[in-house]
């Protein structure tokens, strides 16, 4: 496995700026700042975030089967309704995600007060790549996946932190309305985990 070379992503920002992005700051620590037992804790709070369920429930494997999950549902379940997300995992092949889970245009502060109506945000709701199976894997799977080019989209921890920017899907997890349980922290304490995480060299606990 290729593990993301961090002088090479830190070689982009060499002199260490925020960067202001549409919702958070972008603002990587000083290369050699983060131990690797800072960066094991920094890992420990993006697991617990990437293990929740409103962001697990959507990152599901070749079944393409979203997932029910949390305390509002009890017992971890399949999708109601047998939704399939196909291949194209916007559910192309057999009924779009977006068909319930709908776009609209203004008052995207009341969107989701419904309790248990699909969520929406302001773009296409969709499951996640395959190669970022989540739903019931371990902190060692998930970590050792999303360090992995050939499984995380060939992003740097920089490109995660930019994924995470301007994702709107990922920004409702912290704020899903109707009585639903959001994601731990927020928005802008995850990013900066990301960023110290790969700082202190994308470290696993199985290294």
């Amino acid at each position: 496995m290729k593990v993301i070379s961090v002088t090479a992503a830190l070689g982009l920002f060499a002199v260490s700026t925020a960067i202001a992005g549409e919702t958070v700051e972008i603002n990587p620590p000083v290369e050699g700042s983060i131990s690797r037992a800072e960066g094991l804790e920094a890992w420990g709070r993006i697991y617990e975030v990437a293990s929740h369920p409103r962001c697990s429930n959507c990152h599901v494997g070749e079944d393409n089967v979203p997932m029910w999950s949390g305390p509002a549902y009890g017992k971890a379940r399949p999708h109601g309704m047998n939704i399939n997300g196909g291949e194209s995992r916007i559910g192309a092949e057999f009924i779009l995600c977006s068909t319930c889970h709908t776009t609209k245009l203004e008052d995207w502060d009341n969107a989701n007060q419904k309790p248990h109506a699909a969520p929406r945000v302001a773009m296409d709701w969709q499951l996640a790549p395959v190669e970022a199976e989540w739903f019931g894997k371990s902190s060692v799977e998930i970590c050792n996946q999303l360090r992995d080019p050939e499984r995380n989209g060939d992003r740097t921890y920089l490109d995660l932190a930019e994924h995470l920017d301007h994702d709107l899907i990922l920004h409702w997890a912290w704020n899903p309305g109707g009585g639903r349980e959001p994601a731990p922290y927020n928005l802008q304490d995850h990013v900066n985990d990301v960023l110290a995480w790969g700082v202190a060299g994308y470290p696993c606990e199985n290294d």
